[in-house]
Order: C-alpha cells, then structure tokens, then sequence
C-alpha cells in the first residue's frame, strides 16, 4: 500500500518539470538568524511562497522555522490566501494532512493552460468540467511534471464515464484534444493510460492488455478514489484501489518529464485530481 509522506520542502512556484530541490543555505543570515522562531512565524506568513521557497535558503534557522511544523501559521495562511473556500470546506483535500501537504496539492492540481478547449478547471482549483461537445476527446495535464522522484496522486470522476475514461500520465507533447471518441491518453509514443470503462492498458495507440490482472476485476464506481504511483527511479506507473495495491501497470517509462493527466468524453462529466506527495510503502 502507498500512503503519502510529507515530502521535502516547499512545492515549487511555477509549472513546469519538478526536479531536485535545494536545502538549507548554510550561511549566516546576521541579526535575522538570530531572531526567536515566533517572531520569523510571524513575519513569513505574510509572504507568498515564492518568496518562502527563497528564506528557506537562507539559514538552517530559517529553513527549520519553516519546514518544522506543516500546520504552523506560515502554512495556515498562505493556504486560505491560495485555495478557493470550496476546496477547504469540502472532503476533496480529505486526505492531505497538513496546511502545507494543500498548499502543495494546489500547485500540483490542473493546469488551466495545459488543457482541452473543451473543458474547464472549476473554482476549487482541483476539478475538471468537461463541456457537452460532440465527436471530441477531451484531456487536461497538471501544472508541475516529474522528471526524479516517487510521487502519489488520487483521480476520481464525479460524473458518468462515457465510452472511455483514462487516467494516466503525458509528456508535454501529447495532444490533450482530439476528433472523435476516443483513448487519447495512450494513444500515441507521449502518453500512458488506464481505460477506467474497459480496464484495458493503452501506450503508443496500442493496448498493453487489461488491469488489474486477476479474474472478473470490478469495474469503476462513481466518486471511487484511484491513487496512481509514478516511480521515476524505477521507471514504473502503478495504481491502488481502496488502498488495495493493484500492481504495476507500466514499465520501462522513459528518461523525460511526465504530467499527471486524464482524458474525457462525457458532456458535463468532472474529475478532480489532488496531489498527495511522496508515497510510502508498507
């Protein structure tokens, strides 16, 4: 089973591919080094977390003062200043359990320019709308992709699947819009899937067979929570259902940037993807 971890500093500011981070600067940071936690609190959570991402560096001092607690006051109010209301009073970040783990999700979440004419990110930051048009397939990638690391995500739809449904992972040169109805995630060398509606697993417009492996699987449920594993070290996509450990879908991934990405056809369906951190095994 995977669970998520706290993970390692700050989320990144922008899109883009997440690679490795800087820790600590081991400088002095003067008469700043030397001033009492509450107070450095006090001043941080009035900064936006580019600005954070930039004290972290400063100092071990700073950098503790920061990264010690994931619910102090710095990650508390910089999480109601980033994400909508609905995304904080309803159950979509359930099993986040800090202010920072959400503040990280949401720059994880969506990317309102990374996506299909056809659909929209809703105010919570974290949903996908999928318009009602005809004869087009519709998807949508994160802002942040992965390039090094083990990193953990929930997809779910909250609406009818349609013919097909994918959930998976895409290289920034896979299409995100197509004629038709049909696998645009694993439809090509860019982009992997897992059709939610056949169980069938789709890579380079082919399919790699059907998952999970095992005798009558069950089909997907509604509002069914799926966590999707990418393992850049080992080059691997697995997925869980209800924390049950469904096996590993995709090998051999290439040495590129991947992004979280889903693939639509349903009018007016919704997904919501959140971002969950490093998983843990056990």
């Amino acid at each position: 089973m995977a669970a998520p971890g706290p993970g390692a500093g700050a989320a990144s500011g922008g899109a883009g591919c997440s690679g490795g981070g800087a820790g600590a600067g081991s400088g002095s940071a003067g008469i700043g080094g030397r001033l009492p936690s509450r107070v450095l609190e006090l001043v941080f959570s009035y900064l936006e977390l580019s600005e954070l991402r930039s004290c972290a560096l400063v100092c071990k001092h700073w950098y503790r003062c920061l990264h010690g607690d994931e619910n102090s006051e710095v990650w508390r109010s910089l999480c109601a200043r980033s994400l909508a209301e609905e995304a904080l009073r309803t159950d979509i970040l359930c099993n986040l359990p800090s202010y920072k783990a959400k503040v990280r999700a949401f720059q994880h979440a969506f990317s309102t320019n990374d996506c299909s004419r056809n659909v929209y990110i809703k105010k919570n930051g974290f949903t996908l709308h999928r318009n009602p048009i005809a004869q087009s397939t519709d998807g949508a990638r994160t802002k942040i992709g992965f390039s090094e690391g083990r990193h953990a995500w929930e997809v779910w739809w909250e609406g009818p699947l349609g013919t097909v449904a994918v959930i998976g992972i895409a290289t920034k040169r896979a299409p995100m819009q197509c004629q038709g109805y049909v696998a645009l995630l694993g439809s090509d060398d860019q982009s992997w899937g897992w059709n939610l509606v056949d169980n069938n697993l789709l890579h380079n417009g082919e399919v790699n067979g059907s998952f999970p492996q095992c005798n009558n699987a069950p089909k997907y449920q509604i509002g069914e929570r799926i966590r999707v594993i990418l393992d850049m070290e080992d080059k691997t996509l697995a997925f869980e259902r209800g924390y049950e450990f469904l096996g590993v879908a995709f090998r051999g991934l290439p040495k590129a940037c991947l992004y979280p990405a889903v693939s639509a056809v349903y009018g007016n369906t919704e997904v919501t993807l959140v971002y969950l951190g490093k998983p843990l095994d056990g």
